[in-house]
């Protein structure tokens, strides 16, 4: 059974510069709502150049605006060389100005963002509260290191305008896994609005459980976007290469975000190789990692969530720039054991990184290495979207689902 909201509208925002994570972290929260209710319309607003290579169910669609990248040194550019960033950001911001106005949201949910990128977002936020829209900040697990984080908030006044044009906060994790403000000056405006919501559980297609009911015996190696992936790929592949006894297959896949030449270089590499397979992309990655036996990953929170919802061991090797945030997760991870972690320093060392994978293949998956770690996010939400659009007047009557 469904519950049905009569005609209700949820707004998202996702400024996707760099990777899928909001994407597809917005993607997520919107299916869970139309499956759960069957009067619930979304409508994200993406800047993800590849937005469209995604399936969306029946009352999710998007409205794409024109792509902005942040490069690996935090810079931003526009992907049309043609068009300089300050045009592009004009015509961003009036896209999702009149997006707002004619979709006429009864919640408005803004990613990770708070004033969205360069502050595109502030003046629609502001707009929809004079019309009665619940506006959401959701936040994921780790942001970034406290005292970065911090410093970019205060050059922008951002805690303050929290506090004026949000009504509410959702952190994407649990309390005791890790408060993204933590370290920080919060006002007490802003920390009475948080809600530990719970990590965003992620299920397979049910084409994939049809054909793959047994897990497959592969190792995944993930990426994520892949824009700053080539490094872990370039490691694994050289792992291998090093150790004829790691004999385990490997399926890596690249992301569409790594460039065409690095692409084309690692799938050359791997061609041939015995235990080595490569995919540039696959938009239902649920299904990939459902069917691993493990899974070698950079930990954003996506991949993360992922790997708890289809209780997968996994080796984290994270990044640390631009942003330290999958350094963090995978040390809280580690900590909890829920994950192993190599440090990038340490992948490149084939010898650590080949004896990695091995123990890797020898470890407990999650429910086993740290029982208790829920996957109640969506059900949160749900229970939280229901209550607001009742307290609005919306309709609510039960539908067969």
């Amino acid at each position: 059974m469904s519950r049905h909201l009569g005609n209700a509208r949820i707004l998202m925002y996702s400024h996707d510069t760099f990777g899928l994570g909001h994407l597809r972290r917005c993607r997520t929260i919107a299916h869970s709502l139309v499956e759960n209710y069957r009067g619930v319309n979304v409508l994200i607003i993406s800047g993800a150049t590849i937005a469209g290579a995604f399936d969306y169910r029946t009352r999710v669609d998007f409205v794409k605006i024109p792509s902005v990248i942040k490069l690996r040194n935090g810079e931003y550019t526009s992907m049309d060389q043609h068009m300089d960033l300050h045009e592009t950001m004009k015509m961003r911001q009036s896209i999702i100005r009149h997006t707002a106005e004619s979709f006429e949201p009864d919640i408005f949910i803004i990613d990770k963002e708070p004033l969205g990128l360069r502050g595109e977002v502030e003046d629609t936020l502001a707009y929809l509260k004079t019309r009665g829209t619940t506006c959401v900040l959701g936040l994921r697990d780790v942001m970034d290191a406290p005292h970065l984080l911090e410093a970019e908030w205060l050059r922008n006044d951002v805690l303050r305008k929290i506090g004026q044009l949000y009504d509410d906060i959702w952190v994407y994790g649990p309390p005791d896994f890790y408060d993204p403000l933590s370290e920080m000056e919060v006002p007490a405006a802003v920390r009475s609005k948080m809600k530990f919501v719970g990590f965003l559980q992620r299920k397979a297609s049910l084409e994939a459980q049809a054909d793959h009911p047994e897990e497959e015996d592969y190792i995944l190696v993930t990426t994520g976007g892949g824009g700053d992936g080539a490094d872990l790929v370039r490691d694994v592949i050289a792992a291998y290469n090093a150790d004829p006894d790691l004999t385990h297959k490997a399926v890596i896949v690249l992301g569409p975000y790594m460039p065409a030449e690095q692409r084309a270089a690692f799938t050359e590499a791997c061609r041939g190789h015995a235990h080595l397979e490569v995919i540039e992309f696959d938009n239902r990655m649920e299904d990939r990692i459902a069917g691993a036996k493990a899974v070698i990953a950079m930990g954003g929170y996506n991949t993360y969530c992922e790997i708890l919802s289809f209780d997968k061991p996994a080796l984290i090797v994270p990044r640390t720039q631009p942003r330290e945030e999958q350094l963090i997760r995978a040390t809280r991870a580690e900590e909890l054991g829920l994950v192993s972690m190599l440090a990038a320093e340490d992948s490149c060392d084939s010898a650590k990184f080949s004896g990695a994978i091995k123990a890797l293949l020898k470890r407990d998956p999650p429910s086993v290495s740290a029982p208790g770690m829920h996957l109640e996010g969506l059900v949160n939400i749900a229970e939280i979207v229901e209550d607001w659009l009742k307290h609005k007047g919306v309709h609510l009557s039960l539908a067969q689902g």
